[in-house]
């Protein structure tokens, strides 16, 4: 029951990082070439770097990234967001675990250099290592407190990155993981962390959607007609925003918890 359990958990992580599949057929034109840029033209337009931009923006980015010349570029949390958005999005599995792994790797190369303090960098470790664990059981199983460590870390840290992303992804975490003493679920850590998501960042629908099933997992009439609120919140957000890549994998999610809402 754990293992089921736990499963569930970690491929959570493909929904909240903003995951989607894309399926490079035959046929498919070839990718144009790399922009000129540097290094310090990339960091002032970084931002610009996410999940509108397409892969070939982002492999391009992460080229200049690679480039021995300047040091200073991977201590920061860029490489691995790059990675992240890169291993959400790719349809074979190994070629996912690769992206992510190296999403890892950068992460790890900058809590190395820069400390322990960059918010930033906890958050792409943990979205990256949920990933590169999501298909074998008993590594997620052996990497849950390392994940917790770090989204708590994030959460501390920088609870803004991602429209309250950290906090999103904890609450997460605690409210679909197994609770004690299986494992590390915890309903009112995560109602307090989704609540605080939905109310400080109320605009991103998933913070809205993780609040909903968290009222919904409290189980009182008034929780349960404040979830069914929440979703519908959540919902028209989804549906009025430019979400990009993310918006196909959030819409199933919606429609998964549709069909709970519709059976009470």
């Amino acid at each position: 029951m754990y293992g089921i359990q736990f499963c569930a958990t970690v491929a959570l992580w493909i929904v909240l990082a903003g995951c989607t599949r894309l399926h490079h057929g035959p046929g498919q034109p070839a990718s144009p070439p790399c922009p000129k840029q540097n290094a310090a033209a990339l960091t002032d337009g970084q931002n610009t770097l996410g999940p509108l931009s397409t892969s070939d923006a982002l492999t391009c980015a992460l080229a200049v990234l690679g480039n021995p010349s300047d040091p200073l570029l991977p201590v920061t949390a860029l490489g691995s967001r790059l990675y992240l958005h890169l291993a959400e999005r790719a349809a074979d599995p190994v070629q996912r675990r690769h992206y992510a792994a190296k999403g890892v790797e950068w992460a790890e190369a900058a809590l190395a250099k820069s400390g322990e303090n960059d918010g930033a960098v906890h958050y792409y470790l943990a979205a990256n290592l949920g990933l590169l664990v999501r298909d074998n059981l008993l590594l997620a199983i052996s990497s849950l407190p390392r994940l917790e460590r770090a989204m708590r870390r994030a959460a501390h840290l920088s609870p803004y990155l991602d429209q309250g992303g950290p906090l999103r992804l904890l609450g997460a975490l605690y409210l679909k993981a197994p609770a004690w003493p299986d494992g590390i679920g915890d309903l009112d850590r995560a109602l307090e962390l989704l609540e605080k998501a939905a109310s400080d960042y109320p605009n991103h629908p998933m913070n809205r959607l993780f609040y909903a099933q968290a009222l919904w997992a409290e189980g009182s009439e008034t929780s349960r007609i404040r979830a069914k609120s929440e979703f519908s919140l959540g919902r028209n957000l989804l549906a009025t925003g430019d979400w990009g890549y993310q918006s196909q994998p959030w819409a199933n999610e919606f429609a998964a918890f549709a069909k709970q809402l519709e059976a009470f």
